[in-house]
């Protein structure tokens, strides 16, 4: 049975109508000040970052004419019309590609792992010392501040040419970028486990071990994962510094436009990074659903 419809007095129903669409102007008026607050804001960026419409639409078109010459060979014809032409380096490139995976397995395995010991010592819940809590997340604050090429650049110039400066460099950045991850989860535990092996009289290290990092492990590896996503895309580019991987032969042939070579090179770090995406995605979907149903 349907409820009545109750009709308010005249009286009544004008000062409700009123208020409200008194709100409603003013809701729009605010829209309105924060649309216009955010073009002022990007008008005044543009200016500062000198950036000329008139230059863009200007030279737009060397933009698709380099797309455009990306699929084709230096006889004109498209790419995929003759494919060991296309990918006449393709062992080589391969190989380097390989080199690309390892550097951003081994740098995100060592950045993992300095991550997963420095998380409890940053952690504001479990650290053992306030003072020691702040040097490490300082520390960590500075190991993922510096771009991962400035650091690749340092080792560049330290060690040679080569993959170590890029494994060194992806290390450091993924202990920060880590670091701050893992004490977070660890901030987010339930710490009842914790004190309760700290009761028996355990030490801090058994209290982590027994109390918090059954907690935390499947967190730890989704985001050792994510970081690894992220890792195999950098290491693509550590190249441009003569850091190792296929980076290196993508800027050569970039700059001395080999087209087709630029184009086969980035078809396969594309079709690299998406399946690495999707397995890695679904191995952290698998994980998350564990712990839920925990």
């Amino acid at each position: 049975m349907a409820s009545p419809v109750v009709h308010l007095p005249e009286a009544q129903l004008r000062p409700l109508l009123a208020s409200y669409d008194a709100a409603v102007r003013s809701r729009r008026f605010h829209s309105l000040l924060v649309m216009a607050c955010i073009v002022a804001a990007i008008g005044l960026s543009s200016v500062s970052a000198e950036v000329d419409l008139a230059k863009f639409f200007g030279n737009l078109g060397n933009f698709t004419s380099y797309i455009w010459r990306l699929f084709h060979l230096d006889n004109g014809a498209w790419v995929w019309a003759d494919p060991v032409e296309w990918y006449w380096g393709a062992a080589r490139w391969l190989r380097l590609l390989g080199e690309t995976l390892l550097m951003a397995y081994v740098g995100t395995a060592l950045g993992a792992i300095g991550a997963f010991f420095l998380a409890f010592l940053a952690a504001a819940n479990v650290a053992p010392r306030p003072w020691l809590r702040l040097l490490v997340r300082r520390f960590c604050e500075l190991c993922r501040t510096v771009p991962q090429l400035v650091f690749a650049l340092m080792f560049v110039i330290a060690f040679g040419l080569g993959p170590l400066a890029g494994v060194l460099a992806m290390a450091i950045h993924t202990l920060g970028a880590l670091g701050k991850l893992f004490a977070e989860v660890v901030e987010n535990i339930d710490m009842k486990p914790v004190e309760g092996v700290s009761a028996t009289g355990a030490h801090w290290t058994a209290a982590m071990r027994y109390g918090a990092l059954p907690q935390t492990l499947s967190n730890f590896v989704s985001y050792s994962l994510l970081r690894f996503e992220i890792n195999v895309r950098e290491a693509a580019v550590m190249g441009f510094v003569g850091a190792g991987g296929i980076g290196m032969d993508l800027i050569e042939a970039i700059r001395k436009f080999y087209y087709s070579d630029v184009s086969a090179i980035l078809l396969m770090i594309v079709v690299t990074v998406a399946v690495i995406d999707t397995l890695t995605s679904m191995a952290r979907h698998r994980l998350i659903g564990m712990e839920e149903r925990h």
